[in-house]
């Protein structure tokens, strides 16, 4: 019997319209926008000036918070202005503006695709140089990498597990990765192994993902301690705590981190990214975005430069469709809607989802009839009904004794109510407002 997490989830259409599209490159745009801001933590500082010609790599704003992630340019070229721009948030944060010239790269990165497997460094330099690259978590948290790689004093990582779920229904750049970069993701694994210090690797993949299971299986080398888990289809399985309860059946206990239970969580993407940070000196300047929809003529996975306009991806996927009723970063489940398609890319972008507008609008609400189905699939055990009364009430105090702190913002709740109540809205909403009522009350 194939293994899952216990408590909650939902079984969503998959509508994986991308699965067979191979990574495709796509031509750089004429202008990038870099947001310095593009991890958890605090946004790194620019190092440059309006005007400087700039290489592809180069450092242009450096991460000097504990959390914070140092920011390459993506392209070459010069330095249009730093300013403050809309991002996929819809906020205004700061980016650098380089209008591109050429193609220039930084001498030290190797652009061959030469698989490199040695490497010297001992844990201490490769989680220096992942902190040096700008690695963050590709699945869509965006922590710092090296963060993850400091297991805390008095604390021991016993395993490492690879996240190559990829349960958010549409997306399949994962899936492409795990296909074409398998020997790529598995030295990843294996740095990765090195720097925490650890003997075992579990790469947990979904059951409708057969190609990759299989493949990841026969590269694998005996001895090396990494292995496939083949887990159920199951949503939300890609998140961390859902991921560690399927593949060990270990719980994160409330508020604290995979740690406590001798676990570290990485994905696929950034087992990738970090291969190429260690072994060919690259810096995380791009990913794989897929960028699909119904009724879009062309379902991808593109290969694209970190700053890329989304509509740049659209355009090169067939096109807006006329019956665009919303476009989304991320899947359905978790992303987000953005307010404009000129905005860039950033290191969290898995996908862009095009919705046509017959499946955008929101049902009538309706009142609560008590079915408790949303209490059912929540993943973290949670009362959803409650707290979206709690939260619309201001009764936050009672949101918080009632964990809505644990919410990871899956959106089971709200695709199962047959209310069409917006509890994930207001879950949102709580969890923003609670948290900084913690904040405020930890720092004084």
């Amino acid at each position: 019997m194939l293994k899952t997490f216990k408590i909650g989830g939902v079984h969503p259409e998959e509508s994986k319209l991308s699965a067979n599209s191979p990574i495709e490159p796509i031509p750089i745009p004429s202008k990038v926008i870099i947001p310095v801001g593009q991890s958890l933590g605090t946004p790194a500082t620019v190092i440059v000036e309006k005007g400087a010609e700039v290489k592809v790599g180069q450092l242009i704003a450096k991460g000097e918070a504990f959390i914070s992630a140092n920011i390459h340019s993506t392209v070459s070229g010069k330095v249009n202005k730093i300013d403050e721009v809309t991002d996929q948030s819809g906020y205004r944060r700061k980016a650098i503006i380089i209008d591109v010239e050429g193609d220039v790269w930084e001498d030290s990165i190797d652009r061959t695709s030469t698989l490199v497997t040695d490497c010297i460094l001992n844990p201490e330099e490769i989680t220096k140089k992942i902190n040096a690259m700008g690695i963050v978590g590709l699945g869509g948290a965006t922590f710092p990498s090296h963060v993850k790689l400091m297991v805390p004093q008095g604390k021991k990582a016993e395993l490492l597990i690879i996240n190559g779920v990829e349960c958010e229904p549409y997306l399949t750049s994962d899936h492409r990765l795990m296909l074409e970069k398998g020997e790529e993701i598995l030295v990843g694994v294996q740095l990765l192994m090195k720097a925490l210090k650890v003997e075992k690797a579990a790469i947990g993949i979904e059951s409708n993902k057969p190609d990759a299971i299989a493949h990841l299986q026969k590269l694998i080398k005996e001895g090396s301690g990494i292995y496939v888990v083949p887990l159920k289809v199951k949503y939300p399985q890609g998140a961390e705590k859902q991921l560690i309860k399927a593949v060990t059946g270990r719980e994160v206990p409330s508020m604290k981190l995979p740690i406590e239970v001798g676990c570290v969580v990485n994905n696929v993407g950034t087992a990738f990214a970090v291969y190429e940070a260690i072994q060919k000196n690259k810096p995380l300047i791009d990913r794989v975005v897929t960028v699909t929809g119904k009724s879009l003529k062309k379902p991808s996975n593109f290969m694209v430069r970190i700053g890329t306009p989304v509509e740049e991806l659209i355009k090169y996927a067939g096109g807006l469709p006329e019956d665009t009723g919303k476009v989304i970063s991320g899947g359905p489940m978790m992303g987000k809607a953005l307010n404009s398609t000129d905005v860039p890319v950033v290191k969290g972008t898995s996908g862009i989802l095009v919705i046509p507008a017959s499946e955008s609008k929101r049902v009538t609400v309706q009142n609560c009839i008590r079915c408790a189905r949303c209490v059912s699939v929540c993943p973290m055990g949670l009362e959803p009904y409650l707290l979206e009364r709690v939260v619309s009430t201001g009764n936050l105090d009672m949101a918080e004794q009632h964990r809505i702190l644990d919410c990871m913002e899956c959106g089971s709740c709200h695709f199962t109510c047959p209310s069409g109540r917006s509890l994930l809205d207001y879950l949102r909403l709580g969890k923003a407002r609670v948290g900084h009522i913690v904040r405020t009350r930890v720092n004084n």
